[in-house]
């Protein structure tokens, strides 16, 4: 293929900035009269909330909420929430909270449209066709899922969670307002924040896999010039942004970067995709019961190590993003992106190693087994899909020493002591 090659999946219309969740009553009635929506039980109780569903009854004919949204969504539950809504007959559906309630709206409009079971659509690009009518209103700044074609559940059955991809899932409004993010618990907004900028690092340094034209594409295609220019802000935004969060969780200007960056790190790795951070996340996930944003950036520096070697070029890309001094050449920029992105990790509270976590050596090679499973993120990482390399990297995260990873001839240390005893 001649030329430089993009994709973007975007919904038709993404709002963004201090108060404009005041538009999302007029937007949900542009779609239709009955609305169905789905929240958690504590966003249905806050005051913000209250303000839009008021909003809502005044435009709408009829107007249903779901509260009973859990973490990690398992499938049973979100089969009662798409029973409901089927129920109810919505002429669309207003998702309004962090990454489980957007992802249980994403497929409660799925099964009122579609119907069927979950198990029906799991993987890439199983869902047949259009979705109710989706508006997305984030309440925290991480999972970046108002804007993308993913949404994750627990099957009891399977040891990982379980995607469903598809462009149909892609919101058709997203409403992105900072102020909803202040009411989200500092170790919330911690966890997302790290979440958005393993998504804006990993879509940056993903494969350049420039797949043939298509009518039907992979959900994730790699990194590609349109994605690249957003991950770079978003990583830059939420470097800088996250620790003023951490020290004063009141800081507006900070939740504004950290909202702005998230959602740019959204629509970036909706299309370009995430790799090996979230592939290894999804057993430590279900094997620690720990959030997934604490997984993927307590993983996220020991796989960019991995990296360095790899797409050098990249990571001095993140390098000059987060605003590192011009010194040294392309290798040395790339390991001082890594040394200060784990720095960043350190900075906002997060383990220094997956042993903090409770994941022994012997756990190696089940986690490896399971991380190889998850083949449409594995095989979007610049390294190749080798299980020596997974678990390489499982190995040295384990252990907290980033310098198990690099060249024998480059043995200096690169990280703290780990905190604790893998």
């Amino acid at each position: 293929m001649n030329g430089p090659v993009g994709l973007l999946r975007l919904p038709t219309d993404v709002r963004f900035g201090p108060g404009v969740r005041a538009a999302v009553p007029g937007l949900v009635a542009s779609l239709g009269a009955r609305v169905f929506v789905v929240t958690d039980a504590f966003l249905a109780t806050t005051e913000q909330f209250q303000e839009t569903l008021a909003g809502l009854r005044s435009v709408c004919s009829d107007v249903e909420v779901y509260s009973q949204v859990p973490a990690e969504l398992p499938i049973g539950a979100v089969h009662r929430a798409g029973d409901a809504a089927t129920a109810f007959a919505p002429d669309v559906v207003l998702g309004y909270g962090g990454g489980s309630a957007l992802d249980a709206a994403k497929l409660v409009a799925l099964l009122s449209a579609q119907g069927g079971a979950l198990a029906d659509y799991y993987g890439e690009n199983a869902v047949p066709g259009p979705v109710i009518p989706l508006v997305a209103v984030p309440t925290t700044a991480g999972t970046g899922s108002e804007v993308t074609p993913v949404a994750v559940v627990s099957d009891p059955d399977r040891e990982l969670k379980v995607g469903i991809s598809s462009p149909h899932l892609v919101p058709r409004i997203a409403v992105v307002d900072p102020e909803l993010t202040f009411a989200a618990p500092l170790a919330v907004s911690v966890y997302a924040g790290i979440d958005a900028f393993v998504h804006a690092v990993e879509s940056l340094t993903a494969r350049e896999l420039n797949p043939a034209p298509a009518t039907v594409l992979p959900v994730f295609v790699g990194r590609n010039v349109l994605t690249d220019p957003l991950a770079l802000e978003a990583a830059r935004l939420i470097h800088h942004a996250l620790p003023r969060v951490v020290d004063d969780p009141g800081d507006v200007q900070a939740r504004t970067d950290m909202a702005r960056g998230s959602l740019l790190a959204g629509i970036a790795f909706g299309a370009a995709g995430t790799h090996l951070s979230h592939a290894i996340q999804y057993p430590i996930g279900a094997m620690t019961h720990t959030p997934h944003g604490l997984g993927t950036g307590t993983l996220l520096p020991y796989v960019l190590q991995a990296c360095v070697s790899a797409v050098p070029d990249r990571l001095a890309l993140i390098a000059d993003a987060l605003g590192l001094p011009a010194a040294g050449g392309q290798p040395e920029r790339a390991q001082a992106a890594v040394d200060a992105v784990a720095a960043l990790c350190e900075r906002v509270g997060l383990p220094l190693s997956l042993g903090e976590l409770g994941v022994n050596a012997a756990d190696t090679e089940r986690i490896v087994d399971l991380t190889l499973q998850v083949r449409r993120l594995v095989a979007i990482a610049p390294l190749p899909p080798e299980r020596r390399i997974v678990e390489d990297i499982v190995r040295a995260a384990i252990a907290g020493d980033r310098a198990m990873l690099r060249p024998a001839a480059d043995q200096s240390p690169t990280t703290a002591e780990p905190k604790g005893t893998p």
